[in-house]
């Protein structure tokens, strides 16, 4: 079964992407997302290092509204920071300490950080237990760092990794 459906969750995903970027729920283009949301993760089951196991599926579902919301919130944040007085804002790197152990845990909390606008992950230490964090406003880093293992890094532990 493993091998005819190598990633079950990540089929209906990517046929969902496909109708988004089509902008179009036609039969055909539902019939071609299901061939593709099946065929890229059956021809690049070689490239996945290790087997994904969702320990706790609502809490992905939970994870991703949340970070949707955040990406909403931050487009006005940074839109405001940017059009009000550019001159005033205060970046700064962070270090963020990683209590993460899985790489497909640490790799979407660095891209939920990065596509979350006003900050971007800027570096994984070797040893994976810091990430570098750049925050475009920030005056308390401490509260980013709280705020980010707070909304992203526990939820990505709980779906991942045994607690």
């Amino acid at each position: 079964m493993t091998r005819l459906l190598p990633h079950p969750i990540l089929t209906p995903v990517l046929t969902v992407i496909w109708l988004l970027l089509n902008n179009s729920i036609d039969a055909g283009h539902i019939v071609l997302g299901l061939i593709l949301g099946w065929a890229i993760p059956v021809l690049t089951i070689h490239f996945w290092p290790e087997t994904v196991i969702i320990r706790k599926p609502l809490m992905l579902i939970k994870y991703t509204i949340v970070l949707l919301f955040d990406i909403i919130m931050a487009n006005f944040t940074v839109a405001r920071l940017i059009l009000g007085n550019p001159d005033r804002l205060q970046p700064v790197f962070v270090k963020l300490p990683l209590d993460l152990n899985s790489d497909l845990a640490i790799s979407l909390l660095a891209n939920s950080i990065t596509l979350t606008p006003g900050t971007l992950s800027a570096q994984l230490s070797e040893d994976c237990s810091y990430l570098l964090v750049h925050a475009l406003n920030e005056t308390d880093p401490k509260s980013l760092i709280a705020t980010i293992k707070q909304r992203y890094e526990h939820p990505l532990k709980e779906i991942f990794e045994s607690c």
